[in-house]
């Protein structure tokens, strides 16, 4: 009942410096994630309101050797009809789509993929999320069916296809002894409806105020 988001909010992309002159210049060359461990899912990837998390995320991309210039892009977004991880609603759905996963391999003979961590990660935080992946994927898949199935039918659907996925994670070690509060802790998005991106824009530092 409560699944759309009326309000605009600020996503940060962190990308490489030619990426992000890219999107400026011509939004719709945007590329959607299509990795077997997306956490959220596919779809174009933001971190909420946290530029300096994007920006920390582009430099690791270096390091890795995955870009060549780090540089962050903002973005305009509504999420429209999301799926967010933070309401019960949401996180009942997905908990019952597993289940119904969990079947579907099971009469095949499959296991199911599991989250993984990187030898590399200090603080083992399962950064290559398969499973999760796979199971909001199958959600997003079955929807789409029965959303299609009752549309072709009759003309009309209850069941709503996502236009995002929105999730809370806590990453990286505790910012001091036995704290709750960690050092990545972050809000991400995943746009999987592009037109949930109204626009692009160049982050600018703030000046000091009163000067």
């Amino acid at each position: 009942m409560y699944q759309e988001r009326p309000n605009f909010i600020l996503g940060f992309h962190g990308c490489d410096k030619s990426v992000c002159e890219t999107l400026l210049n011509h939004p719709d060359t945007y590329k959607s994630s299509k990795e077997s461990h997306d956490w959220l899912g596919h779809g174009i990837y933001f971190w909420e309101n946290n530029h300096d998390r994007a920006l920390q995320w582009a430099y690791d991309k270096k390091k890795r050797g995955s870009l060549n210039y780090p540089a962050v892009i903002g973005a305009i977004l509504h999420l429209g009809n999301c799926c967010d991880l933070t309401d019960q609603e949401s996180i009942g759905l997905v908990k019952s789509y597993h289940k119904s996963l969990e079947e579907d391999y099971g009469k095949l003979g499959f296991s199911l993929p599991k989250n993984r961590d990187l030898k590399t990660d200090t603080y083992q935080d399962m950064l290559l999320r398969e499973l999760d992946c796979t199971v909001l994927e199958y959600m997003h898949a079955k929807i789409h069916s029965q959303y299609d199935y009752e549309i072709a039918a009759s003309g009309y659907s209850n069941y709503k296809v996502y236009d995002s996925v929105r999730g809370v994670f806590t990453e990286g070690g505790p910012i001091y002894t036995g704290a709750g509060i960690f050092e990545k802790s972050h809000i991400q998005i995943c746009i999987r409806n592009s037109n949930c991106i109204k626009g692009f824009f160049l982050p600018r530092k703030e000046k000091k105020w009163p000067a």
